[in-house]
């Protein structure tokens, strides 16, 4: 990580709010969503990621639904790459390339316009959290059966506790430190 793009970092750090054992027992959920509300602050976190992807070449960034719809867009426009979103089954149009994926309490699925990625581009898939890996792996898998190549994976947070990028198969990058470890009661 760069000079700046540390300094970048802990000023976005002041922004988070923390609530202790939510969604459930043992995670201290630290809500990203303040920063959102202050431009100045949304326009650092998007720079900190065009800083950190600056000397790659990138088509496309793609963002899972839904969280990953909130930056996705911005970075691309920064990155002067196209946006694609990942959505449950059902939400886009036309045929699609779908991927399932197991979460905590059973599996989901999602899904990919079929010809929108052109193949052997290059592509960096965007979330806000980096938990189980399991979300962003279905992401990775839909880009490879279009026939284009990930090159990276830039979350804002990650729960390194739950070893979610040892599922994915490309570099993987996350701006804010998160909860290594579960809380203790």
């Amino acid at each position: 990580m760069s000079n700046e793009v540390a300094e970048i970092a802990r000023e976005l750090k002041t922004c988070l709010k923390q609530f202790p054992n939510f969604p459930q027992e043992g995670i201290l959920f630290e809500d990203f969503l303040p920063i959102f509300a202050n431009p100045d602050s949304f326009r650092k976190l998007v720079k900190a990621f065009q800083l950190h992807l600056e000397d790659k070449k990138v088509d496309y960034i793609v963002g899972l639904e839904s969280r990953g719809f909130l930056f996705g867009p911005a970075l691309a426009l920064a990155l002067n790459a196209g946006f694609i979103p990942v959505r449950k089954p059902g939400k886009l149009p036309g045929p699609t390339l779908s991927a399932e994926f197991q979460k905590e309490y059973g599996s989901d699925k999602f899904e990919i316009q079929q010809d929108v990625i052109p193949k052997d581009a290059s592509i960096v898939i965007v979330d806000d959290i980096l938990a189980t890996g399991g979300s962003a792996s279905a992401a990775g898998e839909l880009v490879s059966k279009a026939g284009a190549k990930v090159i990276e994976y830039l979350f804002v947070m990650e729960l390194d506790f739950l070893k979610g990028r040892d599922k994915l198969d490309a570099p993987t990058f996350t701006l804010l430190s998160g909860q290594i470890e579960k809380l203790k009661n």
